[in-house]
């Protein structure tokens, strides 16, 4: 005897009417434009303003003046926070499904840990100081926990509840450690005391250069892993019945959210809140399809990470407050908000 779905998940395969997938697309467009507003708004203020006459002569008509100058200089700075707020968005989205927990974010899973510690080591024990540097340990740093809490998860029979209990016993471990060699070496202290806040401001070409490689591969990874995903979402069992490879997709989604989680945090510091509520935002009214979810947690993640930056160069001139405490500040408050609605998403 034929076992009628449940409506839920009849609502979760079928494919949106015509008339819900235009909205959806009007709304990607629409995102997609403010995120061209907020990435000029971020090139144009600064402690020095310009005009959208002198953004628009230091983008396409660059004679070296100072104004061109400036521009060039923030530019890279846009440039990267568009890229590290796509993949903080992207990365928290994968793994908001592949945990079943509309409240994971890179962090749970102990990648930031392991960025921010191999940081630490490469300061105090290889007298590392350039952010060139920082990159690569930071990303091997989170490239290494991701593949350890595969590990101790189950490898083939990893399971949401034991990913994230591994990854919670690594960040404990590791933030130890962390805060062990910060306070036994004064040095390292002081120059992890401005990367470990989060920021933009030391952005450059060379640095969008090393990590937009994993970016676009990451990237790529996670909206292929949309469908599968999807399907996880049903249940082990629904998903198998699908033909979804449940223990390949597992893999995959934390290789993606690894590369992308540790390049980005590699080049900009840990960064929080932007994976953890975009996604979360961004599921209200898409609906718990990761099709639609991706896309727009990749576009309207770097409109929050890009309009935090803004507003940090607007509240402390002509100093300016680093990206990663206007994220703290405002999105505490408004996840909170989210969180206790009635009506919050659920995946």
């Amino acid at each position: 005897m034929l076992v009628e779905s449940p409506p839920e998940q009849r609502a979760e395969t079928a494919p949106a009417p015509p008339n819900r997938r235009a909205v959806r697309v009007l709304g990607l467009l629409v995102s997609a434009v403010i995120l061209v507003l907020v990435a000029l708004a971020s090139i144009a203020i600064g402690a020095k303003e310009l005009s959208l006459e002198q953004v628009w002569h230091g983008l396409f008509e660059d004679s070296g003046t100072y104004g061109d100058v400036v521009v060039a200089d923030r530019l890279s700075r846009t440039v990267l926070g568009v890229l590290a707020g796509a993949a903080l968005g992207l990365a928290g989205s994968v793994l908001q499904a592949l945990t079943r927990n509309p409240l994971a974010d890179p962090g749970l899973l102990g990648l930031n840990a392991g960025a921010s510690a191999a940081v630490v080591t490469a300061i105090t024990f290889f007298g590392v100081t350039s952010l060139s540097g920082y990159v690569w340990f930071a990303f091997f740093g989170a490239a290494a926990v991701g593949a350890l809490v595969w590990f101790l998860g189950g490898s083939r029979g990893a399971t949401p509840v034991r990913l994230v209990l591994a990854g919670t016993a690594i960040s404990a471990a590791l933030y130890g450690y962390l805060q062990a060699i910060m306070i036994l070496d004064d040095a390292a202290l002081g120059r992890m005391r401005f990367w470990t806040v989060g920021s933009l401001a030391s952005a450059t070409d060379s640095t969008v250069t090393q990590v937009l490689p994993f970016l676009l591969a990451g990237s790529l990874l996670a909206l292929a892993l949309a469908r599968p995903l999807n399907a996880m979402a049903m249940g082990d069992d629904t998903a198998e019945a699908l033909g979804a490879n449940l223990n390949r997709t597992r893999a995959l989604s934390m290789l993606a959210a690894t590369v992308l989680c540790g390049a980005a945090t590699a080049a900009c510091g840990p960064i929080v809140f932007v994976g953890l509520m975009v996604p979360h935002i961004v599921r209200s009214f898409t609906g718990p399809d990761l099709r639609w979810i991706l896309p727009y947690a990749a576009v309207l993640s770097p409109v929050l990470l890009l309009g935090a930056d803004v507003i940090g160069r607007i509240v402390a001139r002509p100093a300016e407050l680093q990206v990663g405490i206007v994220t703290a500040i405002l999105g505490g408050p408004v996840f909170i908000f989210l969180v206790r609605r009635r009506r919050t998403a659920q995946l």
